[in-house]
């Protein structure tokens, strides 16, 4: 791990909620905790922990949006879910497939006959 995230987890660990997504913000924060004498050294630090929790902020919008579509998801399969039920026994009995007509049976009973 090089410098600037080392230096950056240090101070982010002990004072995270001071910082924000504001890099000009951000350095002002970095001045009044650290002593960093090197302003280059002290503007990537600035840099690298405003983009740490700009990553963070978008992170979480992108887990935020994913847990409301499911949650959408999941209330639209409840409202579209049907219930299968068994139809009511009326005392009919239907026959499906069986050949019934009357020229088959006429014809082999003259056939027999004959």
């Amino acid at each position: 791990m090089d410098r600037i995230k080392r230096l950056s987890y240090e101070v982010l660990a002990g004072h995270k909620s001071k910082f924000g997504e504001d890099f000009a913000d951000n350095k002002k924060v970095l001045n009044q905790i650290a002593i960093v004498r090197s302003k280059g050294l002290k503007n990537e630090i600035a840099g690298y922990i405003t983009n740490f929790l700009k990553k963070e902020m978008r992170e979480e919008k992108a887990k935020q949006a994913r847990i409301e579509s499911s949650r959408t998801e999941e209330i639209q399969a409840e409202e579209i879910d049907v219930e299968i039920t068994e139809p009511e026994a009326s005392g009919e009995i239907i026959e499906i497939g069986v050949d019934t007509t009357v020229e088959e049976t006429t014809e082999t009973t003259e056939e027999k006959t004959e």
